[in-house]
């Protein structure tokens, strides 16, 4: 890889990073809001199909562990999950998103309904069906509210981050093709 493409992944991934975790600070005090996990799903798959593999996979990675260190993350025994959960929906729209079933918006659509049960399902079954029953030990309120955190609004907030990002993606390609040929 050459400098200046060296440079644009650094810059791109920084700046996908940068963005999910000033929203999620800036939303902190509203809580896991629905708003956050849809931006957060966003940024997840924006940064998967217009950067790469890598630089998205970064981003889903160093994400939740900067949103913890600087104080709006959950638990740090739940992180990795977290982290497979954004690996699980940047692979599948990465792999699935990139292909041509019927045109563009089909396959983004097809990906997104794919990714979003998928993202839902590792979270729910590592987080709430394993994680919480066997091995956080929470006080009983503390498991039902992280438990909620990690259902049904998952699936939710994955869904519109994919809808979302639908109609996203091709500007936003066509716009980082632009300015990369000058």
């Amino acid at each position: 890889m050459d400098t200046r493409k060296t440079v644009l992944w650094i810059t791109r991934t920084a700046i996908f990073i940068a963005l999910l975790v000033v929203f999620q600070f800036a939303t902190a005090p509203l809580g896991m809001s629905l708003v956050t996990g849809c931006f957060v799903n966003l940024m997840l798959i924006l940064s998967v199909m217009t950067s790469g593999l890598a630089s998205g996979l970064a981003v889903g990675v160093f994400s939740p562990i900067l949103a913890k260190l600087i104080g709006i993350g959950p638990l740090w025994e739940i992180i990795p999950f977290i982290i497979l959960g954004n690996i699980t929906i940047q692979l599948i729209w990465h792999f699935l998103g990139n292909r041509n079933i019927v045109n563009k918006y089909v396959t983004y659509i097809i990906t997104a309904i794919i990714a979003a049960v998928c993202k839902f399902t590792v979270l729910f079954l590592t987080i709430v069906q394993l994680a919480i029953p066997f091995f956080l030990h929470l006080p009983e309120q503390q498991a039902t509210v992280i438990s909620g955190m990690f259902s049904v609004s998952q699936l939710f907030t994955a869904l519109v981050g994919g809808a979302v990002a639908i109609f996203i993606i091709p500007p936003l390609k066509k716009a980082i093709s632009k300015s990369t040929e000058s």
